[in-house]
């Protein structure tokens, strides 16, 4: 496995696999690694030739208040991870080699899907991620590129700028990496005490139980409402909790496939996760 730290160093890696016609896949991440991490990986490695995965803390999708100088770093520890599941390429380059010295000029905003949600709470955060990840995409030019669905959002809101922009690649979706007691996998774990690691996975479970009093009939609003209650006794402080058709529109009754999603803070701690159920009609 190579780690390339320049846009020239990596080209110059890919170069064979490009001329030879080989597939590449990608997966983008802010390191501090976990199975969730790695399972993109995994699946990368299913249907490609040659697997880059980029380690870069992307400074500009952090808002003032949020931590990215504490964000943790951790590369030595990454390359290990990532050479076990079958990386080929590390691209890890420095705020200097992705932005350069002069003012960046150009934005890229995705309206109408993060109006809402975390794009609510996190104002500028979801163009942040669209400037980094189109960067990322131009650089790399892979023909597939792999996020988790935990991010249910953001991975909408790629989706959205890979189609309208003709980035020519296509966007995988990997279903949410969970521990046993079923708290999604997230980087942010860390921050949790252990009696707040001990509470999260209510998160999980509020949802679970949602699915079940959907398919037993209640409405859409009593399980929102359920979901509401549960955190809160939990003592969880909600951001939101959501219901949206697939493609995030607004939904008021369960007459379609639904997304719930939820975002709270469990002490400093902001978590999300989300759950798609599936509408069987009769």
């Amino acid at each position: 496995m190579k780690t390339e730290t320049t846009i020239q160093g990596l080209s110059a890696s890919l170069n064979p696999a490009r001329s030879a016609r080989k597939i590449i896949g990608f997966v983008p991440t802010m390191g501090n690694l976990h199975q969730g991490h790695l399972n993109l990986v995994r699946e990368a490695r299913k249907l490609c030739d040659v697997v880059v995965v980029s380690i870069f803390v992307n400074p500009i999708q952090f808002g003032p208040n949020e931590d990215f100088d504490n964000y943790p770093r951790t590369l030595e520890q990454d390359q290990q991870l990532l050479a076990d599941v079958g990386c080929d390429i590390v691209f890890a380059p420095t705020v200097e080699q992705m932005y350069g010295n002069k003012p960046r000029l150009t934005n890229i905003s995705v309206s109408g899907i993060t109006n809402d949600l975390c794009g609510l709470q996190r104002p500028g955060h979801f163009d942040g991620v669209a400037v980094v990840v189109t960067k990322l995409f131009n650089i790399v030019q892979p023909n597939y590129a792999f996020f988790g669905q935990k991010d249910y959002q953001q991975l909408a809101v790629i989706r959205q700028f890979v189609q309208d922009l003709n980035i020519p690649l296509e966007v995988i979706g990997v279903p949410i990496a969970r521990s046993e007691d079923g708290l999604a996998l997230s980087s942010r774990n860390g921050y949790l005490s252990e009696q707040e690691r001990a509470t999260a996975p209510v998160i999980f479970q509020s949802l679970k139980t949602a699915e079940q009093q959907l398919h037993a009939g209640k409405t859409l609003e009593e399980a929102l409402a359920g979901i509401r209650q549960t955190l809160t006794d939990a003592g969880l402080v909600m951001d939101y909790v959501e219901a949206r058709t697939p493609e995030l529109q607004k939904i008021d009754e369960f007459n379609q496939d639904v997304v719930i999603l939820i975002a709270a803070k469990l002490g400093k701690t902001r978590l999300i996760d989300n759950l798609q159920i599936k509408y069987a009609a009769g």
